[in-house]
């Protein structure tokens, strides 16, 4: 559980920073097609080391209307929802809705799980959501009028957060890392179809040749997707949505921090507020405080009994 853990913080370290990459990138390139593409090479690169890691094989018929449905809402849905909301809406009510995605997914699964959440992990999701809030409003814009944009991204992570129920119900005998890369290939395909119409000029890639956007492209799209996918559905099956969304806080600390080194933003006094509630919040939600009280209380009966 601890490695989970350890590699769930990495992705999110990842995912931060990806954030700075993809404001590099979205300059240059429109963002429907720049999503297709990107997510196609991640599919790629997500089945090429399925294969060389010996988990690869091609679906049953059973598993392919699974996989179909789950990228259906995870990727075709949740990114192409995302990336035309994010073109109408302010960068402020975009990261406040977004970091609503673990009580989005707590609630589902409460009510399709059933899933029982202590006092506790709920005390750690409403910090972590309110740290976001924090961070991201109390700068000098605040927080807009609810825009198209701003209904655009609730959906997207509705989306998002249905497909990670249906992740934790696939045939345990379908390695979710193999899932991913499927998920992303077909997703990718769906996405492409939105931007020829959305968008209708595919030609732009070009532009990654250069190698300095190129390597940027790269790191989004193996690291940042690929990684971070594979290992983040990994975990969705190992220790369940509810607890691995928890850590998609940490995705706002990282992206501060990344903004600051690479983008050459300014770390504000609400900045460090917002990120101790996050911070917080993890720790309750994820199931920590609760696993220390565990492990202090069994030390203390073991001493008794000694």
């Amino acid at each position: 559980m601890t490695r989970i853990y350890i590699l769930l913080l990495i992705v999110m370290l990842v995912w931060g920073f990806n954030l700075s990459a993809l404001v590099v990138l979205v300059n240059t390139l429109q963002p429907i097609t720049l999503t297709a593409f990107r997510i196609f090479v991640a599919g790629i690169a997500v089945l090429l080391i399925a294969k060389a890691i010996g988990i690869f094989r091609l679906p049953t018929k059973s598993e392919w209307k699974t996989i179909m449905i789950i990228t259906i809402f995870n990727v075709a849905l949740h990114h192409s929802l995302l990336a035309v909301g994010l073109t109408k809406t302010s960068g402020v009510n975009a990261s406040v809705i977004l970091g609503a995605a673990p009580l989005m997914t707590m609630v589902l699964s409460v009510l399709l799980l059933k899933d029982r959440v202590s006092r506790i992990r709920v005390l750690g999701f409403l910090l972590g959501f309110f740290g976001i809030i924090v961070t991201s409003i109390a700068g000098e814009g605040g927080f807009q009028t609810v825009s198209l944009g701003d209904v655009l991204v609730f959906l997207s992570i509705f989306m998002q957060a249905f497909s990670f129920i249906l992740i934790s119900k696939l045939n345990p005998t379908f390695d979710p890392r193999l899932l991913t890369g499927y998920m992303l290939v077909l997703g990718s395909f769906f996405i492409l179809v939105v931007a020829l119409i959305v968008e209708r000029d595919i030609s732009q890639i070009a532009n990654l040749f250069q190698w300095k956007l190129g390597s940027v492209f790269l790191f989004s799209a193996i690291v940042a997707t690929a990684f971070g996918h594979m290992t983040y559905n990994l975990a969705i099956r190992n220790v369940g949505p509810s607890e691995t969304t928890i850590f998609v806080n940490l995705n706002t600390l990282f992206a501060i921090l990344g903004a600051a080194l690479f983008l050459g933003e300014p770390i504000l006094a609400h900045h460090y507020v917002g990120l101790v509630l996050i911070i917080v919040g993890v720790f309750f939600g994820a199931g920590t405080f609760e696993y220390v009280i565990r492990r202090r209380r069994e030390r203390k009966h073991e001493t008794k009994k000694s």
